[in-house]
Formats: C-alpha cells, structure tokens, sequence
C-alpha cells in the first residue's frame, strides 16, 4: 500500500530488533534504572511463561527471531470478524503500520474522538522536547521577612512521602518544610509572612472545551503550577490548588516551630530571592510511565504545559497543543486532521486519526529520548488500565501493550501486539459512536480485535 505523507522511514530490521531487545531488557531487568529507579515494583514484572488459560498457553514474548514482513491481507482477514461487532458501532477505525511507518492496514475514514489515548500524543511530545531526565523543581524562597512557596509544575507533588515507594514520586511538602524551617532556623528567623506563586503556567486552569461539569462535579482539579497530593484531599478535589498546598504548608512551618502570620496569598517570587530549600519530581520518563500507565488526567495537563515550555509557547492549553502538534510532526508523524484541545483527552473536541496514534508509537523507537514510551503501555491482563481486560481473551494475556481511551461512547486502543509468530505488530483502534450497550461490550469488542492480531500469523513468510 501507499505511504501516507509525514510516514516513518524507519528500518525494519532496526524496528524488530529493537522490539524484541526491548522486551528482553525489560524481562531480565536491565531497564529498571531507566524506568524504575530501581527494582521495579511487582506490576512491572514480565508476565510468567506458566500463566496460562485452561484452553490456549499464552505466550508472554516474542520468539527469538520472528521473519518476513506483515502481510495486509492476512491482518485484514484476522480483524475482519472481531471489527464487525455492533459494539463497537458504526464509526470504528483501525490502522496497522508497518515496520517503516507505512500503513499495512487502513479501516475507517477521517478522524475519531480520541479519549485517553491522546496521552500517548502528550507523552511522546514531553519525552521528545523536554527530555526523559528533566525534574521539575517546587522551591521556597525568601525576601525579607517574606517567604514564597514556587510551584515548579510538579504533578505528583505530595504532602508527605508516601508508605510504600512510588517511583513517581520524589518531592513533598513535608521534608520541604522541614528544610525550610532549618535553613530559617539557621538564620536565625522564627517568624515569616507566606506567598505561593504559580506564575509558571499561564491562561484558564479548566479548558473551556471541558464539559462544565468535570470541575463541578469533583472528576478533575484545575491545573496549577502548584499543589499537593493534585490538589484532592478526602476524596474532594480543591477548587483552588495553589491555595490549598500554601496553607498545607503554613501549617507544615508551623509544626516546626516558624511562626507564620497572616494566611498565605498569591505572590510572585522576586528576581534574586534566595533559595531557602528546594525539592525535585521525578523525571520526565518516570512521570510519563505514570501518567501513561494509570492514565492520570491532572499529569497529563501538567506535561502539556511544560511541553510548550519547552517549546517557547505561552504555558497554556492552547500553547500546549501547538507545541504538541509540533513535536509530532517534527518526528515525521501524519497529523492529518488533528485537532488538541489539552493534554489528557477529556475533551470531546479532541480529534486524531488511528494513523496518528500508531504513527507516534512507531516514531518513539526512533530515538533514545522516546523509546521508553514503549514500555511504558499497559500489559494485558497484567498491570495499568489493562490489568482486567482481555477477560474473553485470555489468549492474548501478556501479548498486548497498549494506551486506552473511554468516554461514554468512545473507545480506542493503541500501541503493539506480538502475533503468533512472534511478529510485533503496532496498531490504533479507535470507535467514537458505540452504542448504549454495557460498557464491558465495548470494551470486550475491542479487545476481541487486539486478540485476533494477536493470535494471527500474519507474516507474508510461514
């Protein structure tokens, strides 16, 4: 078939080699210093060989040395059935690239609604032009007898460290404020005023292309530059962040015997204010993993913003979205028909094209900064948004990494599959028009359809 404009030309052989190095690294261990920091928690444990279903053994690798290219006619016979479902509805997309970018299998016209999986836009764009190493840093700095809390645009920022380690996170309030209050100590000062700025992200901290009822109805916090524990405590989001982490962290001086009159209030920290104490997030790459894995929609509007920050764009949803759209067609990605509206895909006006998102899995094997949004995909049927799906397709178990996407009425699925042959096979389904059927439907549906690549041989060689 013919190449689409903005197609990858990436080497076949340099695409299946790295594919199966990746998931030979991933399953001895090697990557964990990359993407865990460390050992990697249990979720992130290959799937055993052993772990089978009753009927079909399921394979949690490739094997050693797949052969020959993909066949379109063999992947549109394998998909055939499973994409005729009526769950899914009568505006259903697929796309199949192959190992150059190409597209190998193309269903479905136009562009789709494309829910969570337009993280994988956003995660690609904060690998690519932030960088996987970067930290965001949350400082405290002081003039005068005035102290002011700086949001670094940390998304996992907590008020204290949590129980059980989670590599995403690497900051909090508490052991800032307890740095703080010896750093004050030191100079002698037991009595300070407080400012929070958050200066570093600019325009509507809800997008207007949000249904008004996501802040309303407590599903998301307005994004800010500044807060804590994303701004939710008890299961209610703080209307108001920035405030919410300022007086958190009054009262963190207070505990410590800093004395803090007044109640904190909106600043910006002068030019040349002196750094008190500061702490550093997570790197981009592990933020990303995080963000991507559990599907978190306030660190996804936060990468959208840094992301234009990087780009030199005003801080904002709009900014965010050019510098996006400009990150992927940089890297050669087909953005035909893309339209951004933030960074997590809440928004319904968001639209992208199957070839996009499969384009942008493809394009993060072509450079060190990017690969590790490859492993970053939920497992199927074993860790992230795809820890209890594949139910009815149990032999596709470990087999699948991909991003999901769900809104009432949208379901969409992206990433790879490995075929019978050990052939990966990088694919993007989208369906923006299911009907009012169970939830489960839909997504069963679209799971039938990873599976059936999975289980095909669909190699133009035995």
């Amino acid at each position: 078939m013919a190449r689409p404009r903005g197609s990858l030309a990436i080497p076949a052989a340099a695409v299946v080699l790295t594919l199966i190095v990746s998931l030979v690294l991933w399953t001895r261990g090697d990557l964990n210093s990359l993407i865990c920091d460390g050992d990697c928690g249990p979720a992130y444990v290959t799937a055993p060989r052993a772990l089978t279903s009753s009927s079909e053994p399921a394979r949690v690798r490739p094997d050693a040395s797949p052969t020959g290219a993909l066949d379109p006619a063999k992947l549109e016979a394998a998909v055939s059935d499973a994409l005729g479902d009526d769950a899914l509805g009568d505006h259903v997309g697929l796309t199949v690239v192959g190992a150059t970018g190409e597209v190998l299998v193309s269903k479905g016209a136009g562009t789709y609604i494309p829910a969570s999986t337009a993280k994988l836009l956003t995660g690609f764009a904060a690998l690519s032009k932030i960088g996987p190493q970067h930290r965001f840093e949350t400082s405290v700095v002081a003039a005068g007898d005035r102290l002011v809390l700086v949001g670094g645009g940390d998304p996992y920022l907590l008020i204290k460290k949590p129980e059980v380690r989670d590599r995403a996170v690497a900051a909090d309030l508490t052991t800032l404020a307890k740095r703080t209050a010896a750093a004050l100590k030191r100079d002698g000062v037991s009595e300070v005023s407080l400012g929070y700025d958050t200066t570093l992200f600019t325009g509507p901290a809800a997008s207007p292309d949000w249904d008004p009822s996501y802040i309303s109805a407590n599903i998301v916090t307005p994004v800010s530059a500044l807060w804590a524990d994303q701004g939710e405590a008890n299961g209610i989001r703080s209307r108001d962040p920035a405030l919410s982490a300022g007086k958190i962290f009054s009262g963190l001086l207070e505990d410590r015997g800093i004395r803090v009159t007044g109640g904190p209030a909106a600043a910006t920290a002068p030019d040349g204010a002196r750094k008190l104490a500061s702490m550093k997030s997570a790197t981009v790459a592990q933020i990303v993993d995080a963000m991507i894995r559990t599907s978190d929609n306030q660190a996804a509007e936060v990468m959208l913003r840094h992301v234009a920050i990087a780009s030199d764009r005003p801080a904002t949803f709009d900014g965010g979205a050019k510098a996006v759209t400009q990150a992927l067609t940089g890297a050669g990605i087909d953005t035909t028909g893309l339209r951004i509206r933030d960074g997590s895909g809440l928004s319904r006006e968001d639209r992208a094209s199957p070839t996009t998102l499969a384009q942008t899995v493809m394009a993060s094997l072509a450079g060190l900064q990017t690969a590790t949004l490859l492993t970053d995909l939920p497992v199927s049927g074993f860790n992230g948004t795809l820890l209890n799906r594949f139910s009815r397709s149990q032999g596709a178990y470990g087999l699948v990494r991909a991003k999901t996407g769900t809104l009432t009425g949208v379901h969409s699925l992206a990433g790879y599959a490995v075929d019978a042959k050990g052939r990966p096979v990088i694919f993007a389904l989208m369906s923006d028009g299911t009907p009012a059927v169970p939830l489960l439907a839909a997504e069963a549906a679209i799971d039938r359809v990873a599976a059936a690549i999975a289980a095909c041989s669909c190699g133009t060689t035995p």
